[in-house]
């Protein structure tokens, strides 16, 4: 009897908790993706005294995983923002670089460039579209879903920044114009600008920061993320971001950081100063945010599309690895010992950073064996000093790379009908510049990044576990009950979910 008791009182304290526990959040109406352009992780607990606003909440209030990279190479803006929503590696999206040498055309071309699109809001300007983008985004599947009316909005100071994130299916993507000081777009996306964005640009709202400065030096000075802030709050009011019915997503990237980053290195007392001022910039954005929508129906997640190296100075004087070499030692290299071989011609028709495409018309014309010509191309990098790695187009095509993460992440680089005939790591803190720094490799400093997601379907607290920047559209897509993307690679952060 006794037992039964116990029982029945047992059944009603469950019953009595599974009442008074809280209904899980209802589908966020906002998800925003917040890039900060090369935001290494360390700046997040580095300047974390200094931080009172967006980033403090994020730090403080978000789940934080502290472990997150990217797995792969090159790490450059235009692969990082093409990752960021789609989950997907080089070696599915298409995106192989900032810039890479098409074969089909015989140019030089960049990440989003389309000739067959008009820009938008200035003329004269080459047009930008994702059609390079060969995988499908967070953003396309939450628009193929079916559940409701969804926006899906992508904007910067960088067209591959503004354009990538957001995938083909997007109802916009908007970068600055450094020229006119206009947001502009693609036909790609409309026949002309919304109102709203005409609006925007016809009131120069953001001369406000200009003084004396003329637009290039205003967007990369440190008003930059300002005025992407403030473009930002027009497009969620233009596109009604939030109240459309079914789940909306805008993705937002602040460039200034990265601008600053290259010319004046991690360790300055400028980039501590940016990452400052990104701070509060986030904080007026959440403000405006919770005015409009209320925080508890949006969620942010922020990370960023790549790192950075120290400048190789500084390292010096810490008695550290690090120097410079220049792009054209190694192109010049290449060049000399192909027609030391072969005979003096055009061996090299483009490149992307430091690797080479090369003439495969000329060494078919010439009888000779691309692998061949390959592996002597290598064999001229690999004499240059402080060079780590270097693989050729042939041996990742046959999958040859070393099987450690360096190799692995080379690898995950590939898109073979797109790739450079040479893969060129250099060795650790060594950079293909002149001056500042840059980024570009597979090592940590490069890759590591923070991954945070701030909304009532996060627990809140930091999560050390290794985790990927791959893993944020599976993980969303879950959230939002949708396909996950077509490329993507990753994992469900499950650990962080809300049950």
């Amino acid at each position: 009897m006794n037992k039964l008791i116990l029982a029945a009182m047992g059944a009603a304290t469950f019953i009595c908790a599974a009442q008074t526990r809280p209904a899980p959040a209802p589908k966020p109406k906002l998800v925003v993706m917040i890039v900060v352009d090369q935001f290494r992780a360390d700046y997040l607990w580095r300047f974390r005294a200094d931080y009172t606003g967006g980033l403090k909440r994020l730090a403080e209030k978000g789940a934080v995983f502290t472990n997150a990279h990217y797995e792969h190479f090159p790490t450059v803006t235009a692969v990082g923002h093409s990752t960021v929503l789609s989950g997907a590696l080089p070696a599915a999206s298409g995106i192989v670089g900032n810039e890479w040498y098409d074969r089909k055309t015989g140019k030089q071309i960049t990440s989003v460039s389309d000739d067959t699109v008009t820009t938008l809001g200035v003329a004269g300007r080459q047009g930008a579209s994702p059609r390079n983008l060969l995988v499908s985004t967070v953003g396309d599947e939450l628009k193929m879903s079916g559940k409701g009316v969804s926006k899906v909005v992508g904007l910067s100071i960088k067209d591959r920044s503004a354009i990538l994130p957001a995938g083909r299916m997007a109802d916009g993507a908007y970068w600055l114009d450094k020229n006119s000081g206009n947001f502009v777009s693609s036909t790609f996306y409309f026949p002309e600008l919304p109102a709203w964005a005409k609006t925007f640009n016809e009131k120069k709202a953001i001369d406000q920061w200009k003084g004396t400065m003329d637009y290039g030096k205003l967007s990369d000075s440190q008003y930059g993320n300002d005025i992407v802030e403030l473009f930002a709050e027009a497009a969620i009011e233009g596109e009604n971001l939030g109240r459309n019915g079914g789940t909306d997503l805008l993705s937002v990237s602040f460039s200034v950081n990265d601008t600053i980053g290259h010319a004046k290195g991690p360790d300055s007392p400028e980039v501590k100063e940016i990452s400052i001022r990104t701070d509060k910039v986030l904080a007026r954005f959440f403000d405006f945010l919770d005015k409009r929508l209320g925080m508890q129906n949006v969620l942010v997640v922020l990370t960023a599309d790549h790192g950075v190296a120290p400048l190789p100075e500084v390292m010096q004087a810490r008695r550290m690895p690090g120097g410079r070499m220049t792009e054209r030692v190694v192109l010049d290299s290449i060049q000399k010992a192909l027609s030391d071989k072969y005979g003096e011609a055009e061996w090299i028709l483009g490149k992307s950073g430091p690797s080479p495409y090369l003439n495969h018309k000329l060494i078919l014309d010439s009888k000779l064996e691309l692998e061949e010509v390959q592996q002597l191309a290598a064999q001229a990098v690999r004499q240059l000093p402080h060079i780590a790695r270097v693989f050729t187009r042939e041996e990742l095509r046959r999958g040859q790379a070393l099987n450690d993460f360096v190799g692995r992440r080379v690898q995950n680089g590939f898109f073979y009908q797109r790739a450079s005939d040479l893969f060129i790591v250099p060795e650790p803190y060594w950079l293909f510049e002149a001056k500042g720094t840059s980024h570009g490799t597979p090592w940590n400093y490069d890759s590591h990044v923070p991954v945070i997601f701030l909304g009532p379907w996060f627990k809140a607290g930091k999560y050390n576990e290794r985790a990927a920047v791959n893993d944020i559209a599976p993980t969303l897509s879950t959230l939002l009950e949708i396909e996950v993307p077509s490329g993507a690679n990753g994992r469900v952060l499950n650990e962080a979910l809300v049950k």
